[in-house]
């Protein structure tokens, strides 16, 4: 069973950064795909950013340039880097996670595990 834990979210005003980070517990780092999910208010919860056991980066084409993700295995931390922050980016940020072998999903609804969740406001 795999814990969850984000951290690092906060208001800035457009144009800024943030890093997000996700504190992983309680599983095993072979076969599984890690990611970012966002959700505003009245939207349905999107996937941002995923890497795959493989190593293999995946990203929304909304934030291709602006946002990487990035892990550290030794730390069994991962992280979100975003840059060039637009008002379409405020929501609340989750990281989740399923066991998985070749691929990672953009599907939340595939996802098994997920952190409680941490909100990024940018504002102009």
């Amino acid at each position: 069973h795999v814990q969850l834990v984000e951290s690092g979210g906060g208001s800035v005003q457009a144009g800024g950064s943030l890093r997000l980070s996700c504190s992983a517990s309680g599983g095993t780092a072979s076969g599984l795909c890690i990611g970012w999910f966002r959700q505003a208010p009245e939207k349905e919860r999107e996937a941002v950013a995923r890497i795959g056991s493989s190593g293999l980066t995946y990203y929304a084409d909304s934030v291709k340039g602006r946002f990487t993700i990035s892990q550290d295995n030794a730390k069994n931390t991962l992280y979100l880097q975003m840059n060039s922050l637009n008002l379409e980016d405020s929501a609340t940020y989750y990281c989740a996670a399923v066991s998985r072998i070749g691929g990672c999903p953009s599907a939340y609804r595939l996802y098994l595990y997920w952190g409680q969740g941490t909100q990024v406001t940018v504002s102009s």
